[in-house]
């Protein structure tokens, strides 16, 4: 809760206050934890957890740079930041500018009237009734990978690439209504180099200015020219098919979401102009592609290394499609496939940590987080609490049935976040995620390779190693 004079509650402090000496770990003298941070957040994050508590703080940075954060990990304690006093915890991270200054200012990024305007315009394309119409686009990718996989190499295919291009693909169909592998292929290669320098730009101690001619910044540049571009020419080739100016003013006539963002509008809140459907179509492209390919990838990965796992989940597809498409009627009937989707969520969050910026001091988990403070909570370590999972690590599917789901705190599961801000894409997520692992999977027995994958925290959750599987094709005359 936001603290007044006259609204203080029993907590740690000596005098049975709410404490303002937050724990967290020592650090090194001259850079604190920066390096630990550095070399493995997540891991760091966890450490911060098990040895100091659900509220930690955290110093990074040599004297006169140095960055101080505080990670808040319990469910209670999320749900103030996320949920019932979101308002007192802004987008003023660094985080978030950098990825406003590369992506612009769309619905990941907005605040205050803005956001509620985009959202309330944007939030029609998103209802469960128009995702479900883009069932067939899902099943036209996932098919055309489940054929390739039948002539892949023996050895095996590397999840990660896989999934990535098939999320891209999928996403860039129902964005723009047509095949666009040029585009695939461009966002493909410029997607990674932008994020890897927003993060490391996010996280910097000093920041060299962006129009600096140094050779990171001409290279994410040169990206970001070619991501912008290669959208900006789909946009005026849809507009022109249909007859459209450009300023936004008159609709595509089709059903893709370029078409339906460029007509989305009411009195309220008039339409999107031009640069706000540029904008909106650039983080759609990065926030609806990443997550949900990260989250496909170490489903199936999970899968291939508990093969009985993945013959439950196989028996529910063949018994539920036998040799149709999926439809979106579908994902209520796929309870097995997803629940091992949900599980996998668990252990790998497509976000993994989620930063804010306190407005006002607030009191959580009865320690004082000082105004003007940057806040961190992280789903990667939440999901891991020992208090609230047994057996953390562990894969097990069935933590995900309904009864064991309703007896669990809202927030000890939140890999779309929560809240006034919590991801307007989630039912396109499970329906594009579970639709598309049914049609591989129904084609294919998955083998693990690689029994374990290193990740890093990005803007999303990074492999930064291959998920490899050998593919065993299934005879489905």
């Amino acid at each position: 809760m936001t603290l007044t004079d006259s609204d203080r509650t029993p907590g740690p402090g000596s005098d049975g206050g709410p404490a303002t000496d937050i724990p967290g770990p020592a650090g090194l003298p001259l850079l604190g934890s920066m390096l630990d941070l550095r070399r493995d957040s997540l891991s760091a994050f966890v450490r911060a957890q098990r040895q100091h508590g659900d509220v930690v703080r955290l110093e990074a940075g040599p004297p006169g740079l140095r960055s101080v954060f505080h990670a808040v990990f319990s469910p209670a304690g999320v749900q103030q930041i996320l949920g019932t006093e979101a308002a007192n915890f802004r987008k003023d991270h660094p985080l978030y500018e950098e990825v406003r200054q590369a992506f612009g200012n769309g619905l990941l990024t907005s605040q205050d009237d803005d956001y509620l305007r985009q959202r309330r315009l944007v939030q029609p394309l998103f209802t469960k009734r128009r995702v479900d119409t883009y069932a067939a686009a899902v099943a036209t990718e996932a098919d055309a990978v489940a054929e390739r996989w039948r002539t892949a190499d023996p050895s095996g295919v590397d999840l990660v690439p896989e999934m990535n291009r098939l999320a891209l693909r999928t996403v860039s169909r129902i964005l723009f209504g047509t095949d666009v592998e040029a585009a695939v292929d461009v966002i493909h290669r410029c997607a990674p180099v932008i994020n890897a320098y927003v993060v490391r730009r996010a996280y910097a101690p000093l920041k060299v200015p962006r129009d600096w001619p140094t050779p990171g910044n001409r290279k994410v540049q040169a990206a970001s020219a070619e991501f912008s571009a290669v959208c900006d020419r789909i946009i005026a080739e849809r507009r022109a098919a249909s007859g459209t100016t450009g300023d936004g003013a008159r609709a595509a006539d089709g059903d893709d979401l370029l078409s339906l963002l460029a007509e989305a509008g009411n009195e309220q809140d008039g339409s999107l102009d031009a640069t706000e459907v540029r904008e909106q179509v650039l983080i759609f492209l990065l926030a609806g592609h990443e997550t949900t390919a990260t989250s496909m990838a170490f489903t199936l990965h999970l899968l291939a290394k508990h093969p009985e796992e993945q013959a439950r989940v196989r028996e529910e597809i063949d018994r539920v499609l036998a040799d149709r498409e999926p439809t979106a009627e579908d994902l209520d009937r796929l309870p097995c496939l997803t629940r091992a989707f949900k599980e996998a969520m668990r252990l790998y969050p497509a976000a993994p940590v989620v930063s804010r910026r306190a407005v006002e001091a607030t009191e959580i988990g009865g320690y004082v987080i000082p105004a003007g403070a940057d806040v961190v909570v992280a789903p990667w370590v939440t999901h891991r609490s020992p208090d609230l999972w047994e057996d953390p690590e562990r894969f097990d599917p069935e933590r995900f049935t309904p009864e064991r789901e309703a007896a669990r705190h809202r927030y000890a599961w939140f890999p779309f976040g929560g809240g006034p801000r919590a991801c307007i894409g989630q039912h396109f997520s499970m329906l594009e995620s579970v639709l598309a692992m049914a049609t591989l999977l129904r084609a294919h027995e998955l083998e693990a390779v690689d029994q374990e994958v290193p990740v890093a925290a990005g803007i999303t959750l990074q492999a930064t190693g291959p998920a490899r599987v050998r593919l065993r094709p299934r005879d489905l005359g």
